[in-house]
C-alpha cells in the first residue's frame, strides 16, 4: 500500500535522548550545579515574591495602610 516510509534515525537526537533518561545517573553536583539551583531555586523566587509583596502594597489605600486607633486605650489598665 504505502511502502517507502521508513523513518531514519538522527543520530544526535538519539544520543541527546538517550543522555536525557540516564541524567540522574549522570548528575554530579558541582560549584556551577549549586550556582545554578541557589539561583534559580532561592534568589529568583525570594526575588519575585518580593516584588508582587512591594506591588500589592503600592496599590493599596491609604486607610488599610494606617488601621484606626483601638476605641478603648487599655494602656492606663494596669492590672498588675
Amino acid at each position: 500500500m504505502g511502502g517507502g516510509m521508513e523513518v531514519h534515525k538522527n543520530r544526535w537526537i538519539e544520543e541527546w535522548n538517550a543522555g536525557r533518561e540516564n541524567l540522574e545517573f549522570n548528575f554530579r553536583w558541582t560549584r556551577r550545579s549549586l550556582a545554578v539551583v541557589g539561583l534559580f531555586g532561592l534568589a529568583v523566587p525570594i526575588l519575585v515574591y518580593k516584588g508582587i509583596v512591594r506591588e500589592f502594597v503600592r496599590s493599596l489605600p491609604a486607610s488599610y495602610l494606617n488601621p484606626p486607633r483601638p476605641l478603648c486605650n487599655r494602656a492606663h489598665l494596669d492590672l498588675d
